[in-house]
């Protein structure tokens, strides 16, 4: 019995942080009441221990468990049976200290479940993982003279993209495997890597890197766009080694770079394994659960996935395939069945590989699928933001090069209108059009790399043959057979995939099946609800287009024109608006200069008399600017013993009306020099990066937590003060801000001014009787 034979004995895991590891944890936990494990994971910051406890015991696929003993006698069950040891299998030793190699030599069976699973990986990340991984296990198991019968998963796909039958057989002795040399692939991987990156630090490429950081984000500040900068340098990379390893697949008649690594990691493991006993395990694409640890029971998002949600928001109006071909899915319990039989038997002479999969016995036919998700989803639709049910499409099955061409037309019609919406100067509502199209545009181009990842294995046309498979089965007792299941006839799709699978797919995907009730609570009503909380500690706001619908053009305007005669107010109103593209081009630009080249302006003006008008400015002009929601909102959280600050670019005497609202105001101030201003600025303005750091030495000085506070912002630029905060706000918001705050799911907030107030475009102050005289020494 496979129970009996796996019991006392100790087996290490490695990968038990994924999918199918969690899942061979639970089954050995539950089913195996006197095994111990080993789980071999990165330790990350908080050591492996930590993410035992946290990433895998407490996911639910572990909640049948908690519910048959309870939750003390739980938790004494794992301390007892779970050892958990930092490694990681891309680094030669596996990474594991002296402790950690004692804890592996006392191991009987070795499960080697970690992969990098994504179609898309790095083709290095996909060699060090997939390829190197099972031979630095077995040279590990070796250097410590220890012959644990080790279980290597791959997958059905090292067969290559070929039709007809596919054999449990040793990859390198099918007649359609290409003869390649593992050790040069690694090499040649490598090398790869270190070209690749090479060429992203050229002067051409680094200054392409940083254009396109400004015209994501805009005049943020120097580290914010140098850290975007190093972001989309690293992504370049990564995009390139990903486009290394389909092409290097590709050409080995391979799908992608997963598929391609498996199959040489067969090989070199093969080669290398020597005295070490080995069984290789290929499921085909493993999925949700049938019946353990729960029905329909799926961690993170699978292959399908993905594209069941997308098709179900419309995003995905045609797919390739072959209505008539079959998709070989696997559930995930199944699966883990087969590997624990496969441990209990124990290795045999020769080669000893085993497939999992359900196309040579069960098949689940594409065009079935298909329908049996767009029946679901006609019945069960997903609601799109605005309450309504969203329309499935039907498919007609063309070729991939069809609908990649769809796609890219779709894509660079919305990169257009994209570029187009975010070079106007709009913001709030307005802007929210361009938060769409950059939403949309982003759904359209995953929508292509699911095309371009999964197309192949909805064209694929193998049959991967399940003789050892069965046979094994077979050879278990009944009692086996019931607690083990593996046998793939036991699935029902008619049933598994509308009763089973969809509502497991749409609970991952945490997307709505009803339109939002009238009477429930809205997502920002929630949002409002938590930065409205007694807990907060911090409410921190900007000025301009925050609280008040003014900026400093305006405000200069209005002091300007103050004191001028109506012959000068004409000169002044005239070329101020013909200064102000280049005034906006310098704002987007950097935000810091802007403010110093304009400040200059107020180089002369007297200080008492810009004192004197400021008073007078805040109830004429302020006032009426005023956002009254914004206004209500700071008193809100004073009112609950929130600390307010506001932290602008804006002058001193501008925002010196706003002190009583405020416990604090962090601004900008010129200096001084006989009476009046020098137009030059006695600190960095605090915007971008400084008013980040005005932030931070705020919250430190007052022993304030910044992840128990809030910051409301308008602009892009306003992005380190924004993420510094627990709870950042978007208050009418530019078009950049407006995309990033929609993509981050952050609370945006419309606040207006009063109603029929004034709306001109440059403010003018009322104009006071003066001799010429006095009017020119006002104001330069």
């Amino acid at each position: 019995m496979i129970s009996e034979s796996l019991s006392g004995k100790r087996i290490a895991i490695t990968g038990s942080t994924g999918f199918l590891g969690t899942a061979i944890v639970e089954k050995l936990l539950r089913s195996i009441p006197d095994c111990e494990l080993i789980l071999i994971v990165r330790p990350g910051r908080r050591g492996a221990s930590h993410r035992v406890a946290r990433e895998i015991l407490r996911n639910d696929a572990f909640d049948r468990l908690k519910a048959d003993l309870g939750s003390e006698a739980f938790e004494e069950m794992t301390d007892k049976r779970i050892t958990a040891i930092g490694g990681d299998v891309s680094v030669d030793g596996l990474g594991l200290d002296k402790q950690g190699l004692a804890e592996l030599s006392t191991c009987d069976i070795f499960i080697h479940s970690a992969a990098s699973v994504s179609f898309d990986s790095p083709l290095d990340q996909a060699v060090e993982i997939n390829l190197l991984g099972p031979v630095r296990i077995a040279e590990t198991l070796k250097n410590l003279q220890v012959a644990p019968h080790l279980v290597a998963v791959s997958t059905c796909y090292v067969a290559g993209s070929r039709r007809g039958s596919a054999p449990e057989e040793p990859i390198n002795e099918s007649h359609f495997y290409v003869n390649v040399d593992w050790r040069t692939e690694v090499e040649t991987a490598r090398r790869i890597r270190m070209d690749t990156e090479s060429n992203s630090r050229t002067p051409e490429k680094l200054l392409e890197f940083r254009r396109e950081a400004e015209e994501e984000l805009g005049a943020v500040g120097t580290p914010a766009l140098a850290e975007k900068t190093e972001q989309l340098r690293t992504r370049w990379v990564d995009d390139r080694m990903a486009e290394a390893g389909v092409s290097r697949a590709s050409s080995l008649g391979f799908p992608d770079a997963y598929a391609y690594t498996k199959a040489l990691g067969e090989v070199a493991l093969a080669e290398t394994a020597d005295s070490i006993p080995m069984s290789i395990v290929r499921p085909a694409i493993i999925e949700a659960a049938v019946a353990e640890p729960s029905p329909g029971w799926i961690r993170g998002f699978r292959m399908a996935e993905p594209i069941i949600i997308s098709y179900a928001r419309g995003l995905l109006e045609e797919f390739p395939g072959i209505p008539e071909g079959v998709i070989d899915v696997i559930p995930v319990d199944l699966v883990v069945s087969a590997i624990c039989a496969v441990a209990a038997r124990g290795p045999i002479e020769g080669s000893d590989i085993i497939q999992v999969a359900s196309g040579s016995s069960n098949p689940l036919r594409y065009g079935r699928l298909v329908d049996l998700v767009r029946a679901w989803f006609t019945e069960n639709p997903i609601y799109d933001e605005y309450g309504q049910p969203i329309s499935v499409p039907e498919w007609s099955f063309p070729g991939r090069g069809r609908v990649k061409k769809q796609l890219e037309r779709a894509s660079t019609m919305l990169n257009r209108a994209e570029k187009i919406v975010g070079a106007l100067p709009v913001r709030g509502r307005q802007a929210e059009m361009g938060a769409r199209l950059a939403e949309r545009s982003e759904q359209i181009e995953r929508a292509a790399s699911y095309v371009e990842l999964y197309g192949a294995y909805a064209e694929c046309e193998a049959v991967y043959e399940l003789d050892r498979l069965m046979e094994l089965w077979s050879s278990l007792n009944a009692e086996d057979q019931q607690a083990f299941c593996f046998d793939p006839a036991i699935v029902d799709w008619d049933s598994h995939i509308p009763n089973v699978w969809m509502p497991s797919v749409v609970k991952a995907g945490r997307v709505p099946m009803k339109p939002p009730s009238k009477n429930g609570e809205s997502r920002p009503e929630r949002l409002r609800r938590q930065i409205l909380s007694p807990d907060r500690h911090l409410a921190a706001f900007d000025l301009e287009n925050t609280l008040i619908a003014s900026n400093v053009v305006a405000s200069y305007a209005w002091l300007a024109s103050r004191r001028l005669s109506p012959r000068d107010r004409l000169r002044f109103v005239t070329k101020t608006l013909l200064e102000a593209p280049t005034l906006l081009a310098l704002d987007r630009k950097d935000r810091s200069d802007f403010l110093r080249y304009f400040y200059r302006r107020y180089e002369g003006a007297p200080v008492d008399q810009i004192a004197e008008d400021s008073a007078e400015k805040f109830s004429e002009l302020i006032l009426a600017k005023s956002f009254p929601a914004a206004i209500r909102r700071v008193r809100e959280h004073k009112a609950l013993g929130h600390r307010t600050v506001l932290i602008t670019g804006a002058l001193d005497f501008i925002v010196e009306p706003f002190r009583p609202l405020f416990d604090d105001i962090v601004c900008a101030e010129l200096g001084q020099s006989n009476g009046t201003y020098t137009g030059e600025m006695t600190a960095v303005p605090p915007t971008g990066e400084a008013r980040y750091q005005a932030l931070y030495d705020y919250a430190q000085k007052h022993g304030l937590d910044l992840r128990e506070s809030i910051a409301y912002a308008d602009s892009a630029s306003d992005l380190p003060m924004l993420e510094a905060v627990g709870f950042p706000v978007a208050v009418n918001p530019e078009t950049r801000l407006a995309a990033i705050a929609r993509k981050r799911g952050w609370l945006v907030e419309d606040f207006q001014k009063s109603p029929g107030t004034n709306r001109r475009l440059l403010p003018l102050a009322p104009q006071q009787n003066l001799n010429s005289r006095q009017r020119s020494a006002v104001m330069p």
